[in-house]
C-alpha cells in the first residue's frame, strides 16, 4: 500500500542519539562543578542533586511557548550550586554552561540504525527534517559532529523559530520550511509532552521512540495524548512508512 507521508520529522536529542551516550560525561562534568564549589559529597548525591534542580527548572520553562536553553541551564547550574550552599559566580556558570555543551557535541553518538534508515527513508522519497528543541550553539555542531547533514533535507531549532515544542509554532514554522501538510507528515520523538501531544495537536501522525528496556508511557488515545506508534528503533519506521497510519 502506498504511503501518505512526504516526509518525516525527527526530533534530535533521545530520538536520534540517545542520552545515554552522554550520560558519563555529564556526570563527570557535574562532579567537577562540585569540585569547584568546594563540595565533597558522593558523586551519586551530587548526581542526584542536579537531576533535582534540572526538573525543577525545566518544569518552570516548559509552560511558556518559547525560551533559550541556555537560560534554563544557567538557572539550572545556579539552582544546584544554591542547593549545595554555595553562590555560583558568572564565570563558574560560564564554565558549567560551555563544559556541559562541548560534552554533548563531543560525544554525541548517534543510534546503531540511525544513518542507515534515514538513507532508506530518503530513497524511498521521504523528506527529513530534524525539529530541535535546542538552541543553535548545540544543534549545529552535533549535526555536523554526527555527519548528518548530508542525510538531511531541513534542520532547525527552536530558537530559530522562536518556538519550543510543545507549542504549535514551532510545528507550523517546521511545516512550512519543509512545504508540507500536516496530514503528509509523521513525527518521530522520545517525548510525550513535547513531542507526541505537540505533533498530534497539529493533526501530524506519531512515533514515539523508547528504550527496549524501558516500558512505553501510557497515553488517552481519545484526547490525543498518545503516538500512534510506539518503536524501539529507528529501523521500524520503515515498515510504518510502507502503509498508512491507524
Amino acid at each position: 500500500m502506498a504511503t501518505r507521508f512526504r516526509s518525516v520529522f525527527f526530533d534530535f536529542g533521545g530520538t536520534l542519539f540517545s542520552y545515554r551516550s552522554l550520560g558519563t560525561e555529564n556526570l563527570r562534568t557535574v562532579q567537577e562543578a562540585a569540585r569547584r564549589l568546594e563540595v565533597d559529597l558522593p558523586s551519586h548525591k551530587v548526581g542526584r542533586i542536579f537531576g533535582i534542580a534540572n526538573a525543577e527548572v525545566f518544569s518552570r520553562f516548559m509552560r511558556r511557548p518559547y525560551y533559550l536553553h541556555r537560560d534554563v541551564f544557567v538557572e539550572t547550574f545556579r539552582l544546584f550550586a544554591e542547593r549545595l550552599d554555595r553562590e555560583a559566580t558568572d564565570d563558574y556558570l560560564d564554565w558549567f554552561y560551555e563544559t556541559q555543551r562541548r560534552g554533548f557535541v563531543e560525544n554525541v553518538a548517534l543510534r546503531e540504525d540511525c544513518v542507515a534508515t534515514l538513507r532508506a527513508l530518503r530513497e524511498a522519497g521521504h523528506s527529513i527534517v530534524i525539529v530541535s528543541n535546542i538552541d543553535d550553539d548545540y544543534l549545529a555542531p552535533m549535526v555536523e559532529r554526527t555527519g548528518l547533514a548530508p542525510e538531511l533535507d531541513h534542520w532547525m531549532s527552536s530558537e530559530e523559530a522562536q518556538s519550543c515544542k510543545p507549542d504549535p509554532g514551532f510545528f507550523h514554522f517546521a511545516l512550512e520550511r519543509a512545504g508540507c501538510r500536516p496530514e503528509e507528515v509523521l513525527f518521530v520523538g522520545d517525548s510525550m509532552e513535547h513531542d507526541i501531544v505537540g505533533a498530534r495537536g497539529v493533526g501530524m501522525t506519531t512515533a514515539l521512540i523508547h528504550e527496549e528496556d524501558v516500558p512505553p508511557p501510557e497515553g488517552d488515545a481519545a484526547t490525543g495524548r498518545a503516538p500512534h506508534f510506539h518503536i524501539t528503533k529507528l529501523g521500524q519506521l520503515l515498515e510504518i512508512v510502507g502503509g498508512e497510519a491507524g
